[in-house]
């Protein structure tokens, strides 16, 4: 099971069963609403398979926006509970190398630190140090959780707050936020229950990876 990648040794999960199924698409149900910020049309096509065609079953989900490196997060009503930048996976890529959560971080290679794209059940949890985290896909230990100090020469909080989305790719493969913007609006939503988190490709046609949401 994942444990090292996040940069923390993680183990402790508010349960791992995944979630039977998913409700039937209803493509009369409103879009999510985006509030007047831009996502572009592939992001905002898989958020409404997420509500308006019943995907994330009446829980909370998250659209991550890889190629732009930002996130969105609503509830499960699908009102917009905010969105922000975020740092990714320091290689481009859309899966993750076989047992790449089970090692430490020294002994993954550059190319192998991805966050890899698709659908997830999203878990509440905490590494070992009690850091509360959001797991993504446990078993390659890639969760959403807090910007962390790290060594100057990564500069993470200079990336996260610039205007370029370029020079977002600095972590092991987790997906990477401000503290204020996890405190407030990933903690309410994503750290209490259990959600759904889509996270869109950067080297694969998103049609292939969401194919119902782009039929919707």
């Amino acid at each position: 099971m994942g444990a090292w990648r996040c940069g923390m040794a993680a183990w402790t999960v508010a349960g791992l069963s995944a979630m039977a199924g998913a409700a039937a698409a209803d493509p009369a149900v409103a879009a999510p609403e985006f509030q007047g910020q831009f996502a572009p049309p592939p992001v905002q096509a898989v958020a409404r398979w997420a509500y308006g065609g019943g995907d994330a079953a009446g829980q909370p989900f998250a659209v991550v926006d890889k190629p732009q490196a930002r996130i969105f997060v609503f509830a499960a009503d699908g009102h917009l509970a905010g969105s922000s930048p975020v740092l990714l996976g320091q290689a481009r890529g859309d899966s993750s190398a076989p047992g790449v959560g089970t090692r430490v971080v020294s002994g993954i290679p550059a190319q192998e630190r991805t966050t890899p794209a698709g659908r997830f059940t999203s878990l509440p949890g905490h590494n070992l140090q009690g850091e509360a985290i959001v797991w993504v896909d446990y078993d390659a230990a890639v969760a959403i959780h807090r910007l962390r100090p790290s060594p100057d020469q990564q500069q993470r909080a200079q990336r996260l707050a610039s205007t370029s989305a370029d020079d977002n790719r600095v972590s092991q493969g987790c997906i990477v936020v401000s503290v204020t913007f996890y405190d407030s609006i990933v903690a309410p939503l994503l750290g209490r229950q259990r959600g759904v988190v889509y996270v869109m490709p950067e080297t694969r046609d998103w049609t292939a990876v969401f194919a119902a949401a782009a039929s919707l």
